[in-house]
């Protein structure tokens, strides 16, 4: 169905763009501190201002994509980005480019929670779905190192506002086709479920949670603020869950649970993201204080990565998934991951990039990308259609939130570890490389707990059969 494949292609290229803008915009960071005149701490909230709106308005997201209809919410979603994405591009001081980064990754997340269970919709066919899933892992696996490229060409070759200018062409040609292409669906409208109280509670603790993660670095994890903020936001999200055990049109229904595969995957995608998402961190730290390459160089140098990543998620992972099961792939993905990761913890200072990182960037591209679509398929499986659109914002809420929790907390012991070695006398080139290893070690210990899950929880077998049948 040739429709169905570009309407595909149109949900796979917007959730790219929405990805891609993520990173696209950490290469840039540098040219907006010197333009704006960003204070080191101040600059922060160019990345987490949409980190948090974005985070914390996915589950809500998705569920009113269930209840007033999925492609209303895509093309609503869209549309606000790509505004905010010109909003964004022609600020002219730092409160509106905080704004408007706040606006775009609302709109981010109107778009991006739905995608997932419009493609499932798309695709009721168990192989054919397996596919569409491996071509969707691939954008949300590789978007990321894509935008490091992106982002270190654009402000390399022109200037950062090209980071946000990008977007526009793409959105208003995927706003158009989308339009044509993606089929009309009403789910029971906003009075068939609209759990205020819930969707209060849960935007409200999500977005303290992540303010509170990333907040953690300024503060440290022992400040009595730092707990303090922890408390009221795991306070908010135990009401939300109190709140949808008695609702009865709860935001997020507590019966997606009862299903091991989709608690298990979306635990999982925690851990795996918060190595993965730290270590896209630490090592684009590697490569310029310690290599000493500049941010094209250091874009193109996490480009197998991708590569790897494109090769197996696109042409292997579905006939894999069929061939041996979802958890058996997942688990070796993740495994191949956790011990790229410990090549990497033993980086030195005058390490090689053809030695020492690349041997691991490929190992980590082809079991990310056996891992990735396995895992989607996982979070979605036995899912109802009514559920889907819920379901498709968790997956990617624990996304977000993995991805929190892995930039502050290694981003913290790398500094730590660092500074413990610069007050003992070491060099500096090896006081760095001593603290990226740590971060490294931490990065590895994440995968393994993540393997341990998918191996342990992963075991439900009508969960396993209805993706590979």
């Amino acid at each position: 169905m040739p429709n169905r494949a570009l309407a595909l292609a149109v949900l796979c290229a917007v959730s790219l763009m929405v990805v891609l803008d993520g990173s696209i915009v950490a290469v840039a960071l540098p040219a907006i501190q010197n333009d704006l005149g960003f204070t080191p701490s101040t600059l922060a909230w160019v990345v987490n201002a949409y980190l948090i709106a974005f985070a914390g308005l996915l589950l809500l997201s998705g569920r009113l994509g269930d209840l007033i209809g999925r492609k209303r919410v895509f093309l609503a979603g869209l549309g606000v980005f790509t505004l905010a994405s010109l909003l964004c591009g022609i600020a002219q001081d730092q409160t509106q480019l905080v704004v408007f980064r706040f606006l775009q990754g609302a709109g981010g997340a109107l778009a991006s929670a739905v995608v997932l269970g419009m493609i499932t919709t798309l695709y009721p066919e168990p192989r054919a779905r397996a596919k569409a899933i491996g071509v969707y892992s691939f954008t949300q696996a590789a978007g990321a190192s894509l935008g490091l490229i992106a982002g270190g060409m654009l402000t390399q070759l022109l200037d950062w506002h090209w980071t946000f200018f990008v977007n526009l062409p793409i959105g208003a040609l995927a706003l158009v086709m989308a339009a044509r292409l993606l089929a009309d669906d009403r789910g029971p409208g906003a009075r068939g479920g609209t759990d205020l109280a819930g969707a209060a509670l849960v935007t409200g603790g999500l977005m303290l949670l992540v303010y509170t993660i990333v907040k953690a670095e300024e503060y440290t994890w022992a400040d009595t603020r730092t707990h303090g903020l922890l408390a009221v936001s795991l306070l908010l999200l135990a009401g939300f869950v109190l709140r949808q055990a008695k609702a009865r049109n709860p935001l997020l229904p507590l019966r997606i649970f009862r299903g091991r595969a989709v608690s298990g995957a979306n635990a999982a995608m925690v851990l795996m993201v918060a190595g993965l998402f730290g270590f896209q961190f630490v090592t684009a730290l590697y490569l310029q204080r310690v290599l000493l390459l500049d941010a094209l160089s250091t874009g193109f140098a996490f480009l197998p990565a991708p590569v790897s990543i494109a090769v197996m998620s696109l042409v292997f992972a579905e006939r894999l998934n069929h061939r041996f099961g979802a958890r058996t792939v997942l688990v070796t993905g993740l495994s191949m991951v956790a011990l790229a990761l410990g090549l990497l913890a033993m980086v030195e200072a005058d390490g090689n990039y053809a030695t020492d990182v690349l041997p691991a960037l490929v190992l980590m591209g082809i079991g990310f990308g056996a891992a990735m679509p396995a895992l989607m398929g996982q979070a979605m499986s036995g899912v109802v259609p009514a559920d889907a659109g819920v379901a498709s914002g968790l997956i990617n809420t624990t996304q977000q939130i993995g991805a929190a929790i892995g930039t502050a907390v290694l981003a913290t012991a790398a500094a730590s570890r660092t500074g413990s070695l610069l007050t003992e006398g070491v060099a500096v080139p090896e006081a760095l490389a001593g603290g990226y290893r740590t971060a490294y070690a931490l990065s590895a210990g994440l995968l393994a707990l993540a393997v341990f899950v998918a191996a342990v929880v992963l075991r439900d077998r009508k969960a396993q059969e209805a993706i590979v049948a």
